[in-house]
């Protein structure tokens, strides 16, 4: 009985070992690259047709940065490196239908390209042609549509600036 009882602990001695050996941590814990203290957030520029998705996309990302703590987010002057992008593509696709000339529900796919740059212009990080989707539900109202399709275009950009946070502090 003894015996069982010390293996017992021997086991979860190992596998306590094992555990906090194994070096998890979430994604995007990490810190910026290069040792990136502070940076400017530059507004996206805008090559699609959506009128405004510029500031929805950088207002996005400079609330995932600054909810991080880890950075201090400052002007082009004081900082230390330029996050900038382009919102290249925004395609929005019928993904169901309702007779032949009917849609019921369409999908929104933005791709963003993404770099931090020091202030000489280096390229010290980067990401492109990132993208993420939503569906929206096709009314029969116009209006009550169009809002469908802003408020995915707001859920996109909140879920591609997370995307792209947790990329920059990877730490790989």
């Amino acid at each position: 009985m003894l015996f069982l009882k010390k293996s017992n602990i021997w086991i979860i001695f190992l596998f306590l070992m094992i555990v906090s050996a194994c070096g998890y941590k979430f994604a995007g814990g990490g810190s910026f690259p290069a040792g990136i203290k502070s940076i400017c957030v530059v507004t996206l520029e805008n090559r699609t047709s959506e009128t405004g998705a510029e500031n929805i996309f950088t207002n996005d990302l400079i609330y995932e940065v600054t909810r991080g703590n880890k950075i201090f987010l400052t002007n082009k002057d004081k900082a230390e490196a330029l996050l900038s992008g382009v919102i290249k593509s925004m395609d929005i696709k019928t993904i169901s239908h309702k007779g032949t000339h009917s849609s019921l529900e369409r999908r929104v796919t933005i791709k963003v390209d993404i770099e931090l740059t020091n202030t000489n212009g280096k390229v010290i990080w980067s990401a492109y042609n990132v993208s993420a989707n939503e569906a929206y539900d096709v009314m029969p109202d116009k209006l009550a549509t169009e809002q469908k399709r802003r408020n995915a275009i707001s859920a996109l950009s909140k879920r591609l600036a997370k995307k792209i946070y947790a990329r920059i502090t990877d730490d790989f």
